[in-house]
């Protein structure tokens, strides 16, 4: 069997539906083998980022890696945003480049290049990837991609990358694909490599304490105990696939939940336990609680910066934390002195659950009524009381109420990520998708199309402001192309905001590159250029309209660009150097 044959057969029988990618020289015989077969599909994206962000979503919705290729060279390097931001988002990914052939690689010596385009993609992919490989024979191939498979879902889940030469892929595999029963392929194929271990680290699975039940008593007494216990609820819940066991714990104990960025999903809008978002732009009345707790158990965050404030002594206090992570590196890490519990956060909190389901929860009435008094006394559309025009918090409730049909709501990053984390109203079935740990700025529109082809087929809804818009304003064309169900909301303050609002901050006002300088286009009429019906919002008035018309078909694509004050902020935002209950405006910032 040809290799280019293997893999796409590979790919079928691991059910990927579907590879996104941008075509080029160096992975022309993938893509025709890939056609000749009929699976997966070829999904043509416009840009390599974007074909790595669509991966990348595809693999957080469902659980099968995500799958992205490219060529060689520039088309290589342009996935490496994506592949980073599946690895510190926990997203498990493939990412299959074409390389020169092996005559023409660089020799060893003083010359940068050997074929044209040739780029050590491997070297380059290693510190964001679980493993990147170079296919050296294609009888290495079967092996390595199923070891990639094995790699990207297992343990804390993440991108893998293959870089296979063209003369690699034209050679032929001596063994074909065969699927079990299970449509799982066997683990049959010996490495070339003598013999010796395998130096691709991370295939282990997360090594679970022998004491997992003797804790999960010792956790559950302590919870019992406290007067004001809190959940705090971070990223690894879906990488877990943990969310139905973590709603069932907060029903059973009644401990309220507190969420970070990445879990804003959950825990539906509606849940009497859901406490709002924690961290630097959290929900106000949320910091304020998680200070007031007594003791503190975190699922799956690795309690960075913009979870903890830059404080940390305040953050831990004097109360208890139990801290619960498949990875020992992010236990303990920022914030020392917790009781650290290295597991899967879903076998946790089955050892967790019969301890709670048989005792009497204990009185949380009290602590919830405390928290919902601080939830009516900083309601999060006050923050901005006072702005002419659209509140971006109110609209993100309005567009809730609107978006019932919607399966994801994917947000970019700046602000419009900050106002759509703290005032989103998801479903119980509605998922929420970022850019968390890589932060970058063009996610929502690609990732979008990733989640809009996931089997299903319902609508989805990217949020995004100008400037993120701008970053990957290309796939419009392949939302088009493909006729999508994406509903597009772009945010539109005529600058990059959250960068402005840091210099009106820290640098006198002075906003060159945010304002000065930059500019952005009618959406309305770049989307219209591209076949996508749009429409322009201006007034508060006019709200409720625009989603109807935003939603009157729900299976068409369609953009809505709204329209933001110039100076609105994202409030409330924990101010330099405080505590992070101490939130702008009413504490300002401190000097840098």
């Amino acid at each position: 069997m040809k290799a280019s044959d293997y893999v796409a057969a590979f790919l079928a029988e691991r059910n990927v539906p579907q590879v996104f990618c941008l075509s080029g020289g160096m992975i022309t015989h993938l893509l025709d083998s890939m056609d000749r077969l009929g699976r997966p599909r070829i999904v043509c994206m416009q840009h390599e980022q974007a074909a790595a962000f669509a991966a990348d979503a595809v693999g957080r919705l469902t659980g099968v890696p995500g799958v992205a290729m490219a060529t060689s060279g520039p088309g290589a390097v342009n996935l490496l945003t994506g592949i980073g931001s599946c690895h510190f988002d926990s997203s498990p990914a493939i990412f299959i480049t074409g390389q020169v052939n092996l005559a023409e690689r660089r020799r060893k010596g003083a010359s940068r290049q050997g074929g044209f385009q040739e780029t050590d993609i491997v070297a380059m992919a290693r510190p964001v990837t679980k493993a990147a490989w170079a296919v050296e024979s294609a009888a290495d191939l079967p092996s390595m991609l199923d070891e990639a498979f094995a790699l990207a879902r297992g343990g804390r889940p993440g991108p893998v990358l293959l870089d296979i030469p063209m003369d690699i892929q034209r050679e032929d595999v001596a063994s074909p694909v065969a699927a079990d029963a299970s449509g799982s392929l066997p683990r049959s194929h010996a490495l070339s490599n003598g013999g010796r271990a395998s130096p691709r680290a991370g295939l282990e699975p997360v090594a679970m304490p022998a004491d997992l039940s003797s804790l999960g008593a010792e956790i559950a007494s302590a919870l019992a105990a406290a007067q004001r216990p809190m959940i705090l609820a971070g990223g690894g819940i879906r990488a877990a696939g943990a969310c139905a066991q973590l709603r069932r714990l907060a029903a059973v104990s009644g401990i309220p939940v507190v969420n970070t960025l990445m879990a804003v999903d959950a825990l539906p809008h509606n849940d009497t336990a859901r406490a709002g978002l924690i961290g630097t732009y959290g929900n106000r009345w949320a910091n304020l609680a998680l200070f007031r707790s007594d003791l503190l158990l975190v699922l799956g965050s690795r309690l960075d910066v913009r979870q903890t404030g830059s404080d940390v002594d305040a953050f831990k206090g004097a109360r208890a934390i139990y801290h619960v992570d498949c990875d020992p590196g992010e236990i303990n890490n920022r914030v020392s002195g917790c009781r650290a519990v290295v597991a899967d956060v879903r076998a946790f909190l089955e050892a967790l659950l019969p301890r709670l389901e048989g005792a009497k929860p204990g009185d949380r009435a009290a602590w919830r009524d405390e928290i919902a008094v601080l939830r009516r006394e900083w309601d999060d559309c006050a923050e901005l009381r006072g702005i002419r025009g659209i509140n971006p918090n109110a609209f993100m409730h309005a567009l809730s109420r609107a978006s019932q049909d919607a399966a994801v709501y994917v947000a970019d990053v700046g602000q419009n990520q900050m106002w759509a984390a703290q005032s989103l109203d998801l479903g119980a079935e509605q998922r929420f998708m970022t850019s968390g740990g890589m932060g970058s700025m063009g996610f929502a529109l690609p990732a979008a199309i990733g989640a809009a082809l996931v089997p299903g087929g319902r609508p989805i809804v990217a949020l995004a402001g100008d400037g993120g818009f701008q970053a990957n304003i290309q796939e419009l064309q392949t939302v088009a192309n493909s006729r999508l169900p994406v509903k597009m909301v772009v945010l539109n303050n005529r600058s990059h905001g959250m960068v402005r609002q840091f210099q009106e901050a820290y640098f006198a006002g002075r906003h060159p590159a945010t304002v000065l300088g930059y500019s952005a286009p009618d959406f309305v009429r770049v989307a219209e250029a591209y076949g996508i019906r749009a429409r322009r919002l201006e007034r508060t008035e006019d709200v409720e309209d625009a989603l109807a018309w935003l939603w009157w078909t729900p299976a068409a694509a369609a953009l809505l660009e709204v329209t933001i004050g110039g100076d609105v902020n994202v409030y409330p935002k924990t101010a330099f150097g405080r505590p992070l209950p101490e939130m702008e405006p009413v504490f300002p910032p401190l000097p840098m």
